[in-house]
């Protein structure tokens, strides 16, 4: 991989860009800059979140102006995020029509499934993602065991 320029973050459905595990990322990646942002829902006050495509363009705009911010390539930043965030950050990744070009994705509690529907995975764009992945989810996640995660992840090429 090449040298990494920066990190941008996303929350869960129902946190901020000041979640604690958010801020524990950034605060771990110093003095790496890390830019962390609320999904439009979240800055409008609205209790549920928008629509994927919604939630997609909205990562796409943040990482590329973040990149530009910095004077680098998207592909020299690492994106991801706490739940829904990591997930729809894996999307922009796997866009088939315009992928978001970064070096790496962290995911932190990736909502596999929803609670107690485990056949309901939440996996038909990870062949697609074509960039390292970290994933990172404790023992008792709803969402999707460590093993589920494992299994599911195995599709990813890194």
């Amino acid at each position: 991989m090449t040298s990494v320029s920066g990190v941008v973050l996303f929350p869960g459905a129902g946190s901020s860009s000041t979640h604690s595990s958010l801020l524990a990322m950034e605060d771990g990646l110093a003095p790496i800059p890390v830019a962390r942002h609320d999904f439009p829902y979240r800055i409008a006050g609205k209790p549920f979140p928008d629509k994927t495509p919604v939630l997609v363009a909205c990562i796409k705009e943040k990482v590329r102006a973040f990149a530009d911010s910095l004077g680098v390539a998207t592909s020299s930043l690492v994106i991801g995020g706490r739940s829904m965030g990591g997930r729809m950050c894996s999307l922009a990744i796997a866009d088939e029509e315009d992928p978001l070009h970064v070096a790496g994705l962290v995911l932190v509690s990736y909502p596999l499934h929803p609670p107690k529907k485990p056949d309901n995975l939440r996996t038909e764009h990870l062949p697609r993602v074509s960039v390292p992945t970290v994933c990172i989810s404790g023992t008792k996640d709803n969402f999707g065991t460590p093993e589920e995660l494992e299994q599911a992840f195995a599709v990813v090429p890194f």
